[in-house]
């Protein structure tokens, strides 16, 4: 009964922080609710999106709402590693180099237009999020617990971009977009100018330390033989698709459980249904996998053909 008790607690807490974040990124409580997971599976988002639609404002919402430690790095080319990673300097009344932590010194970091910055500060950011350390002159130091990334990056063709590389993009848990907000949100928007921060509405639900709570009781949900194997077929498919050139990694395998695991248990249920695994697909495998010159020249989009593999792959005949 008291595990049972502070499972359920622990699901109303979850749920309250979609609320409480919900309060200022208006008309977007799937996408919300989306950022939540990942964090409970102890991932990192990536957010393909054009500027103004409020990344930076759901980043400080989840921060305030978990008690998490935030910052956040505005990518341009003259970033460097260090300003991510840290620097010594010398302090001559010490007489001695003093170690500055970066950027990566956080709960959780906002990583800016991404897409914008040198290959170099790119791979030091990414061997933080998969390593949870970085090294500095020798020296190796663990991030904090939890650690996790919202990084943004812009449309492909802006000024200044350039792609990540296929392996690198393959780091993150999910890709999503926030995208326009609906009509009557931005109306409300517009009308709120001027009045208090929506930001200052949010209020804490969860302590930094739950949240590692959470992410293991995620660990908890129990999934059938036939489900595992569910996902394995979905992933597969995307290697034999004859519009994909490359399909998504075993990566994006482990990532699916984790996914499918975090959206049943924050459904309320203690193990995963195939339709759990079939929501999450898309968000796990659309950045993992990458279009041919058929596909391109046809005008298939990734989204279309992830579509039709969760049409064409079978489902377990269990309930949903």
């Amino acid at each position: 009964m008291k595990e049972g008790g502070g499972r359920l607690q622990y699901q109303e807490k979850a749920r309250e922080v979609v609320e409480q974040v919900s309060r200022v990124i208006l008309g977007k409580k799937r996408e919300v609710e989306e950022a939540l997971l990942v964090f409970l599976a102890g991932g990192h988002i990536l957010l393909e999106d054009i500027p103004g639609v409020g990344k930076t404002t759901m980043a400080l919402a989840f921060s305030k709402a978990m008690r998490l430690e935030y910052k956040r790095v505005q990518f341009t080319p003259d970033v460097m590693p260090s300003d991510l990673t840290g620097f010594s300097i010398y302090r001559r009344e010490e007489e001695k180099f003093v170690y500055q932590p970066g950027s990566v010194f956080c709960n959780l970091l906002l990583a800016d237009e991404i897409n914008r910055t040198s290959p170099k500060t790119q791979s030091a950011l990414l061997e933080v999020m998969e390593e949870r350390r970085c090294t500095v002159e020798g020296i190796t130091r663990q991030v904090p617990d939890p650690f996790l990334v919202i990084a943004t990056q812009n449309p492909l063709g802006s000024v200044g971009t350039q792609y990540l590389p296929e392996a690198q993009m393959d780091r993150f848990m999910v890709t999503m977009t926030l995208g326009y907000p609906d009509f009557d949100s931005e109306l409300f928007m517009a009308m709120s100018v001027g009045r208090a921060d929506r930001l200052d509405q949010v209020q804490p639900v969860l302590e930094c330390r739950e949240l590692l709570v959470l992410q293991e009781l995620i660990h908890t949900v129990a999934m059938k033989e036939e489900v595992y194997r569910y996902i394995l077929q979905l992933v597969t498919a995307t290697r034999n698709h004859p519009y994909l050139e490359r399909g998504a990694s075993p990566r994006a395998t482990i990532a699916l459980v984790k996914m499918a695991k975090a959206y049943a248990w924050l459904s309320g249920r203690e193990y995963v249904t195939p339709g759990d695994v079939r929501v999450q697909f898309p968000y796990v495998a659309a950045h993992r996998i990458l279009l041919n010159g058929a596909a391109r020249m046809e005008h298939r989009t990734r989204q279309q053909i992830l579509t039709e593999i969760a049409e064409q792959v079978r489902r377990p005949a269990m309930g949903e």
